[in-house]
C-alpha cells in the first residue's frame, strides 16, 4: 500500500469516527476484536478437548502387570515344609504364648493341650486351648503377637464372655494349633 492511500483510508475513518460518534466506533472495534478472539479460541478449545480425552484414556488404562513366574506344586510343598515348626520345641512355644501373654497383661489359667499326628499332610499337631482374663484390646494383642511370633500357629477359636456389664475384664477362650515336623524342613 502506498502512502496516499494509506493517508486516505486514514481520513475516512477519522471522518466515519466523527460523523458516527466515537462510542459506536468504539463498540464496532470491541466486536471485531471479540470476534478474533473467539476464532482463535475455538480451535485452541478443541484441542484441549483432545488433550484431555487423551489423558482420561491412558488413567483408565490399567498399567502392564508382570506375571509372576509359574510356581511348580513340590516348591510349593518344600516351602511349606520349611514353615513347620519342629515337635521337640512345642512346650517352648507354649511357654512363648505365657511370655506374650504377660507382657499383654493377660492372666493366663492352666491351658488344655493336645498333640496329633496327621497322616495325610505328614505333620504334627499341637493343639492348645488357653483360658485368658483381661480386656478386649489385650486379648486381640496377645493373639495377634502370638501369631507373629510362631509363624507355624494358627488361630482357630476365640470366644468371648463377661458374666456383668460393668466388669471390665473379659473371659475368653483361644485355641490355636501348632503345626509341627520331626525335622525341620522335611516330611515324614
Amino acid at each position: 500500500m502506498n502512502a496516499p492511500a494509506f493517508s486516505a483510508l486514514l481520513l475516512r475513518a477519522r471522518l466515519a469516527v466523527v460523523a458516527r460518534g466515537p462510542l459506536l466506533c468504539g463498540a464496532c472495534v470491541l466486536l471485531v476484536a471479540a470476534a478474533a478472539a473467539v476464532a482463535w479460541l475455538l480451535p485452541q478449545a478443541a484441542l484441549q478437548s483432545k488433550r484431555h480425552a487423551v489423558a482420561l484414556g491412558l488413567a483408565r488404562t490399567p498399567a502392564p502387570v508382570d506375571k509372576p513366574a509359574p510356581v511348580i506344586a513340590n516348591e510349593n510343598l518344600a516351602l511349606f515344609y520349611t514353615t513347620l515348626g519342629e515337635k521337640r520345641y512345642a512346650e517352648q512355644q507354649v511357654k512363648t504364648l505365657f511370655g506374650i501373654a504377660a507382657k499383654s497383661g493377660l492372666s493366663l489359667s492352666q491351658g488344655d493341650y493336645k498333640s496329633a499326628f496327621d497322616r495325610n499332610a505328614r505333620l504334627h499337631t499341637y493343639q492348645v486351648t488357653l483360658p485368658v482374663k483381661g480386656s478386649y484390646n489385650a486379648i486381640w494383642k496377645f493373639t495377634m503377637l502370638s501369631l507373629r511370633a510362631i509363624p507355624f500357629a494358627s488361630l482357630d477359636e476365640i470366644s468371648f464372655k463377661r458374666d456383668n456389664i460393668g466388669e471390665p475384664a473379659l473371659e475368653a477362650r483361644v485355641r490355636m494349633t501348632f503345626y509341627l515336623a520331626d525335622q525341620p524342613g522335611a516330611p515324614q
